[in-house]
């Protein structure tokens, strides 16, 4: 239906989509229209509708394209193919571009986007949810090596592709513990960020009872990276309820939260308003993937007289001083727990299915019998294994066609670490571990196809 809903919307023509569809769940005869000619023309249809906007307002070739409309040739395709490749390739060339004029900041994530705090240990999922049923092994087998691997890992793709070594982390779903940021800490991390309830989980109700108490950094010790926390109710406007709005009226309803804040922290030196989101998923729900709203609240930001777009780095350079956490609560900026990854009984068992995998491969590394040269290809595979997004659609809650394809994939990956290890492996991956029972994929909102979470339940 997102599909859909965007090709009307760029397409006028692709009402025939819409029409055909209706026409082939009727198994009417008419669907003897879906020809060859007409499959090539959808498939431009898509890639033309999903192009970046700027892209497709300027360049000259998408607006012939648009302007044609249907039978488009060979030549055609292979010209949004070479478009398309031309797009990705000048990605990261742009990205870094943008980040040594001092114009964007670019942070990473540990490299496989594990659950950190998990990694180095099952049971801090208990600090926020006390009575959580954990796996039945609550350890995973040399966590904190892992999460140190993926840390080194990430840094080493940043530095191969960007040149330089980042300052900030974004710990995986910004998932973070005590022993988390003292991690970050020995790699020379300036900042992190995580969700605004795992500090209202830290604070007791008096320090929460502080106005602006989540505009402003943190951190454990005075060696360790600073925490900035996300303003759950801004982000979460932006992720979910503005895409329903005018843009105008969206950016004015922002701007004007802004300035209530900024209004609140006058007297305080080391205010900062934190937006933090999946960048990717909430702008294919509003009009034109976002264009017209980002544009306007870039337009009215910049040109504020009392608000500064900023970055974290320049925060901390701006003489900023973190507050100091006596402890920290362990978390992530879902609901301030780890509930979307563990304590589901199929989390559980995907977790008991790792930790096993996990038991095997140090039992093979530990032998000294492994090829050297088979090493680093046998890492990569167990660091896939270890990726957050397997736990995050295990569970009764999601689609199952969602669920479907993600344990299908969780099952053949394992599989194939096994096989790396030259071990048999159980025979219990070739079943099913999640179904799901959720909401159908084609969903019309990202929560209900299962790409997104609020800050707070």
């Amino acid at each position: 239906r997102a599909n859909e809903r965007r090709l009307i919307n760029v397409f006028p023509g692709c009402r025939r989509l819409v029409s055909l569809v209706k026409v082939i769940e009727k198994d009417d005869p008419e669907c003897a229209y879906l020809n060859d000619q007409f499959l090539a023309d959808m498939l431009v249809w898509y890639h033309l509708a999903w192009l970046g906007e700027n892209v497709r307002r300027s360049d000259p070739r998408i607006k012939q394209w648009e302007l044609k409309q249907n039978r488009y040739t060979y030549e055609d395709r292979r010209g949004l193919v070479a478009l398309i490749g031309e797009l990705v390739g000048s990605v990261i060339p742009r990205y870094r571009e943008l980040a040594e004029s001092g114009q964007i900041e670019l942070s990473i994530s540990p490299y496989a986007h594990p659950i950190v705090p998990l990694l180095i240990d099952l049971k801090s999922a208990r600090e926020a949810m006390p009575g959580v049923h954990l796996p039945a092994a609550d350890v995973y087998p040399d966590g904190v090596n892992r999460s140190k691997w993926h840390t080194e890992r990430g840094l080493e793709v940043f530095e191969k592709f960007f040149g330089f070594r980042p300052q900030g982390c974004w710990p995986s779903e910004g998932a973070v513990s005590g022993p988390t940021l003292e991690l970050m800490g020995t790699f020379g991390f300036r900042w992190c960020a995580t969700g605004e309830q795992v500090l209202r989980r830290t604070l007791n109700a008096e320090e929460n009872a502080r106005p602006n108490i989540v505009h402003r950094p943190f951190s454990l010790n005075s060696n360790g990276p600073a925490c900035f926390f996300r303003d759950d109710g801004l982000s979460d406007l932006v992720g979910f309820t503005y895409s329903e709005w005018h843009a105008d009226d969206a950016v004015g309803n922002l701007v004007h939260h802004l300035e209530n804040i900024a209004t609140s922290c006058a007297h305080d030196r080391n205010a900062v308003a934190s937006i933090i989101m999946d960048g990717e998923n909430a702008w294919e729900y509003y009009p034109e993937n976002g264009y017209y709203f980002l544009a306007a609240l870039y337009q009215r930001l910049s040109n504020h007289p009392r608000l500064q777009l900023t970055t974290f780095s320049d925060v901390l350079r701006s003489g900023v001083k973190p507050e100091r956490l006596a402890r920290l609560v362990s978390g992530s900026w879902v609901y301030g727990t780890f509930s979307t990854w563990i304590g589901d009984k199929d989390k559980n068992h995907a977790w008991e299915m790792l930790g096993e995998a996990k038991s095997i491969y140090d039992q093979v590394m530990r032998s000294g019998s492994f090829p050297a040269d088979r090493r680093a290809a046998v890492d990569q595979q167990l660091a896939i294994c270890e990726g957050s997004d397997w736990f995050w659609w295990f569970g009764d809650y999601n689609p199952a066609e969602a669920v479907a394809d993600f344990d299908r994939l969780f099952r053949i990956h394992l599989q194939r670490l096994y096989i790396l290890l030259d071990q048999r492996p159980p025979g219990y991956l070739a079943h099913p571990l999640s179904r799901g029972r959720g909401a159908s994929v084609g969903a019309s909102t990202a929560e209900s196809g299962g790409v997104m979470r609020r800050g707070k339940e």
